[in-house]
């Protein structure tokens, strides 16, 4: 077949990282209860915390440099 098979990076290549506070997930992937934005063409994660702390800049689609 020509199909193309996705095959994931090695364990510990690629961690997510908190755009705030630099909190690390525990693996390549954002947990579910964390937030992702996109900022000027870029993505970003923020923590389950600091998406909590900044929810209303968050829901006003506030750039992140605002809060």
């Amino acid at each position: 077949m020509n199909e193309e098979t996705h095959h994931p990076a090695q364990p510990g290549a690629h961690v997510v990282v908190c755009a705030r506070c630099g909190t690390a997930a525990d693996s390549e992937y954002a947990p579910p209860t964390w937030v992702c934005s996109v900022e000027n063409g870029r993505r970003q994660y923020f923590c389950d915390k600091c998406a909590r702390s900044h929810i209303r800049a968050i829901e006003g689609r506030l750039d992140s440099p605002w809060w």
